[in-house]
């Protein structure tokens, strides 16, 4: 008999901040966050020191999946970015990171906790006020006539993934590509509720990244003997189809639990046998010819159905079943039992296609929105990278026909909103106490506690010693080399800002980001066409930034607002 221990008490620990080791995981955490941010963002490799496969990425998605947290707070923290990233895909790394620094930044000041997230509640509405509104000059708007905004969110999304190890002309395809598998599945005819349809992503590795392409319909690998014995079958019309999420092998997985009573001398096998060529007759009369199983096809029904001129083609998948449904408009059959005449579907064809040493069955829709996304990469590290960026990007470029704007990115949404923010508290600061019920002293605190928050965020895009800079005009972030010249002759070494809006031609001047400024207003109107006349802005989207900050503010409050932590040791 194994021994009983008694049980331990849970240990209660108050104040859980005040701890020098929570702070110090918690730094340490921001630091491998921050380091990844960005273009320049420095990768990292996540492993099990027992074994297992190396994970090589800078995603947030990845990052924080494989990252093992075991203190609470920390746990809340990742989770918190983890709910963001599942519903948004995007700006999961600016999440966690503008986090960390307000957590930093509040515990720094000194202000009680009550009296800070109820200052942080109406420094984060004074920012999403300002955001949504039309005097944003950080926010423009998406024209769905033109294409230049589009590409212009890829080639953000795709440059801020070092991992990925891109080349700017492969960046350029792929960027065409996502959009052009974006635009495949809208539908054509607008109704009250459009319904958006699905790119399959179809891995073919070891080819090169400009190999990649994109067909409408779908994909389903198949071998060269399996392609030559079934696609002889040739029809000027329409196919029907079938599509079975059912095992149709004969066995017995499905039978449920009990006794099975089966009378002397009748052979299971010989009863199932039977019953699926029932069911291959029934296909054969409803001029069934296309039928597609998620499991396994017996053997002698598959020789029926080829016996009738009949594709069948088994193995596809539980991924795959949802598309299936889509583009052949077909119900799956669940059972052998009689199938009624409403569940079939159709596709227009069927032909066989090969890229590299792959071979495929490929289903061509009537109108379906369902296309095949068919991406190469050099090594598995940099495809399952690849593959999550594209994911990222067909979430993001979807979010944007609900909320059709984009922010300027690059650090210029941070640093703009920051100067924004001193400059309403400096000049509002008496309405906005009597508001409030604070005094003047703890909203300057805190309002410079928040805005530094949003100014380090910033501050994370630059790696290699770069001085940061912010304009006295716009607001906006202006990076400058370590190794350039004396802060006398800032426009000399300047080019662009973050977002590639400005060049340091204009009568600007600058300043030192996070040194001491008197507050100004950033100019909050965007020039008309200002947008439309660079080719290469840096966005990020709208929904998925404005989220993040959200969500960044409201869970460093839930953690400012922890008095104890209880875990049970047993």
């Amino acid at each position: 008999m194994s021994r009983l221990e008694a049980k331990k008490p849970s240990l209660c620990k108050t104040e859980p901040l005040t701890s020098e080791r929570v702070r110090s995981t918690l730094s340490v955490l921001k630091g491998i966050i921050a380091s990844c941010y960005g273009p320049s963002g420095r990768l990292k490799q996540l492993h099990n020191g027992l074994g297992g496969c190396v994970c090589t990425t800078s995603q947030s998605s990845s990052l924080l999946r494989n990252l093992s947290v075991t203190h609470p707070i920390l746990k809340v923290l990742t989770s918190s970015v983890q709910n963001h990233v599942c519903c948004f895909s995007d700006c999961g790394l600016f999440t966690a990171i503008l986090c960390c620094n307000l957590i930093e930044n509040i515990q720094r000041i000194g202000l009680t906790p009550t009296t800070a997230i109820k200052l942080n509640k109406y420094l984060l509405g004074l920012s999403t006020s300002y955001l949504k509104s039309e005097a944003c000059s950080c926010r423009i708007p998406v024209d769905f006539r033109s294409t230049h905004i589009f590409l212009n969110l890829v080639h953000s999304i795709l440059t801020s993934k070092p991992a990925c190890m891109l080349t700017r002309k492969e960046i350029d395809h792929i960027g065409a590509l996502i959009l052009k598998a974006f635009l495949l599945t809208i539908p054509e005819s607008a109704e009250e509720r459009m319904v958006l349809g699905k790119s399959i992503i179809v891995p073919l590795k070891g080819q090169r990244v400009t190999d990649s392409t994109v067909l409408p319909g779908l994909l389903i690998e198949a071998s060269e003997v399996q392609l030559r014995r079934l696609l002889p079958t040739q029809k000027s019309s329409a196919l029907r189809v079938a599509l079975f999420c059912a095992s149709l092998s004969g066995d017995f997985s499905n039978a449920g639990e009990g006794t099975l009573v089966v009378h002397y001398q009748v052979s299971l096998e010989n009863a199932v046998l039977e019953q699926l060529l029932n069911l291959g007759r029934q296909l054969v009369s409803d001029h069934v010819d296309l039928v597609l199983c998620q499991k396994v096809i017996h053997p002698s029904l598959k020789q029926f159905l080829s016996e009738h001129q009949i594709i069948a083609i088994d193995r596809v998948g539980v991924t795959l079943m949802e598309p299936l449904s889509k583009v052949t408009g077909a119900t799956p059959i669940g059972s052998l039992y009689p199938i009624v005449s409403t569940t079939y579907g159709s596709v227009k064809d069927v032909r066989s296609a090969r890229f590299g040493s792959k071979h495929f069955f490929h289903l061509l829709p009537n109108e379906a929105t369902i296309c095949s996304l068919l991406l190469c990469s050099r090594n598995d590290t940099a495809w399952e990278e690849l593959k999550l960026t594209c994911q990222t990007a067909m979430h993001v470029l979807q979010l944007t026909i609900k909320e059709p704007w984009v922010l300027l990115g690059g650090g210029c949404v941070e640093t703009h909103l920051a100067a924004y923010i001193r400059h309403k508290v400096h000049n509002e600061a008496e309405a906005i106490v009597r508001d409030d019920g604070c005094s003047q002293a703890e909203l300057h605190i805190a309002a410079e506690a928040f805005c530094s928050a949003l100014e380090s965020t910033a501050v994370s895009l630059e790696h290699d010693g770069g001085e940061i800079l912010i304009d006295m005009k716009y607001g906006h972030f202006w990076s400058c080399p370590a190794d350039s010249a004396s802060v006398g002759n800032w426009p000399d070494p300047l080019s662009r800002c973050g977002c590639g809006l400005y060049n340091s031609q204009g009568e600007l001047s600058w300043s030192v980001l996070r040194s001491t400024y008197h507050p100004f207003a950033p100019q909050t109107c965007l020039p008309q066409a200002a947008s439309g006349s660079v080719s290469n802005l840096t966005v990020d989207s709208f929904t998925a930034k404005l989220s993040g900050l959200q969500v960044a503010v409201e869970t460093a409050n839930l953690i400012l607002d922890l008095s104890y932590v209880i875990e049970d040791k047993n």
